[in-house]
């Protein structure tokens, strides 16, 4: 069977993530046919593989870091908080169940088995399988029932390696308390560290990095520097605190920069829709939550939502109903994608989502949707403002279009997806901004509908920005790790008993 690495974090937000993508673009570069893995992700951040599942978009990322086509092997257990503190369990790609937290606890022996196979399978497949955590492996309340930390990695025999974000302060502390809380066996299986977010003098953090391998008895793998604007598809689907603006490196072509206001909805779902908007030149993108925020954009964005009607209903509660309506009749131009397209229908009736039946919609596009039990997961292809357009859909609601004019259509002008009327669009697609013709097309649409100076840059590449930053990721790794020693673990495995010391008290009822 082939070699495979676990990566860990002392917290959510750590980077696991971002030291696994790194991981997988240096073994790629290296010529190693290299896989990521995530048994269990909690994120309202998706991806449509190309036979059709849905699994976390970091996968997907760190797939294409991996220089591999993404599947739902990658990622078999994916859970979508909904509004009701419930969760969509996706399974292999497609949704099975809506659970709460005590159901589904009830459900992991069975997806760890799920788990199980899929990783074996990579393994089978590829040189190397770079596995991501999830959350903190010393959750000890959830240990019993674990499969995505330590419980995947003594049941697959993975070394373990714990990344700690240093810029959020305590990062010894948070080390050294993961490591003693952890029973023996498990302990047995963390082989090293990795600093993530270091900003400062490495001559002033060297002591405390000695110091940690002493108290531990592991050494430290790794101090990755901060690395800012990385935006490469953050998933953490309760806190979007790390949601941050971005803004191109360049500025305008021309007299002018355009203002694109996003909502914040509580439940934004596929909100990297929005990085590519980012990437150009003279576009400022910022997230609303008051709308007094609205007043000097020029387009206003609603995004993707796991819970449409619930959604809708902050949408009102915050008072932005009339001003997306006047500036409609002002002929300002405002963009829905898949839940936020739902929501400027006339009506919306959900039995299956938030069980709320009939609802009046915004009532900016001649729509009506209803939802519908299966969930609709395709990679359509299609052709808007003159231009090819890729995507992706991932959604329950059905839209049915009775007025206004096609947004995207297929090779002989058939409409395929969306309407417009107006300045008023709206698409299912997710994805569908990160194609570079139709991204300008629309922005001179904007622009022109703003009446603004902006010039749309001929040159910005969304696919080469975003291999650009994974490429920053794996001379992360290549620069600041101690790639030997990272090497040695993979080809070696989980280190051998007895060789690594005991870090009392333990697990929580273990006496060593």
């Amino acid at each position: 069977m082939s070699k495979a690495l676990l990566v860990a974090g002392t917290t959510s937000d750590a980077g696991k993530s971002v030291v696994t993508a790194g991981i997988c673009r240096w073994l790629a570069r290296q010529g190693v046919a290299v896989a990521p893995f995530k048994a269990q992700n909690m994120s309202l951040n998706s991806f449509v593989t190309a036979d059709g599942a849905e699994i976390g978009r970091a996968q997907a990322m760190q797939a294409q870091a991996a220089r591999v086509e993404p599947e739902a092997a990658m990622n078999p257990v994916l859970l979508k908080p909904g509004a009701d503190g419930r969760s969509q369990v996706v399974l292999l790609g497609r949704p099975v169940a809506e659970v709460g937290a005590l159901d589904y606890r009830e459900r992991k022996p069975l997806l760890l088995e799920r788990a199980l196979e899929c990783l074996a399978d990579l393994r089978a497949r590829f040189d190397v399988v770079v596995c991501e955590g999830a959350g903190s492996p010393a959750e000890i309340n959830l240990r019993d029932r674990d499969i995505a930390n330590m419980g995947l990695a003594t049941a697959a025999g993975l070394p373990v390696v714990v990344v700690g974000d240093i810029d959020r302060g305590g990062v010894f502390a948070a080390m050294y308390g993961t490591l003693a809380l952890l029973s023996a066996e498990d302990q047995r299986h963390v082989a090293g560290w990795f600093v993530n977010k270091f900003r400062g003098d490495a001559r002033l953090l060297a002591p405390g990095l000695e110091m940690l391998r002493e108290l531990t008895g592991r050494p430290v793998l790794g101090t990755l520097p901060m690395l800012p604007d990385l935006w490469l598809d953050a998933e953490d689907s309760l806190d979007l605190s790390t949601v941050v603006d971005r803004t191109a490196a360049r500025g305008p072509l021309g007299a002018d920069v355009l203002r694109v206001a996003v909502l914040r909805f509580p439940r934004l779902s596929n909100f990297t829709d929005l990085d590519a908007l980012a990437q150009e030149p003279g576009v400022l993108v910022r997230w609303a939550t008051r709308p007094e925020e609205l007043a000097d954009a020029d387009l206003v964005v609603l995004p993707g939502t796991r819970a449409t009607v619930a959604d809708l209903g902050w949408l009102r509660e915050r008072g932005f109903e009339p001003v997306l309506k006047a500036r409609a009749a002002a002929g300002l131009p405002v963009l829905g994608v898949c839940g936020g397209y739902q929501m400027l229908a006339g009506r919306i009736v959900d039995e299956v989502e938030s069980k709320a039946g009939p609802v009046e919609g915004l009532g900016l596009l001649p729509t009506q949707v209803r939802f519908g039990v299966e969930k609709v997961l395709g990679r359509p292809v299609g052709e808007a403002f003159g231009e090819r357009v890729e995507g992706y859909e991932i959604h329950h609601g059905i839209v049915t279009v009775e007025g206004g004019e096609a947004f995207i259509s297929d090779d002989d002008g058939q409409s395929l997806d969306g309407c417009r009327v107006g300045s008023v669009l709206g698409t299912t697609w997710h994805g569908a901004l990160e194609n570079d013709g139709f991204r300008r097309a629309l922005l001179r649409e904007v622009a022109a509908a703003a009446g603004r100076a902006f010039v749309a840059a001929p040159d910005t590449s969304f696919a080469d920005a975003r291999e650009a930053r994974l490429d920053r990721l794996g001379e992360l790794i290549e620069e600041h790790a101690d790639t030997d020693a990272l090497w040695k673990l993979i080809e070696g495995g989980v280190p051998a008993a007895g060789s690594l010391p005991f870090l009392p008290p333990g697990a929580p009822g273990e006496h060593a």
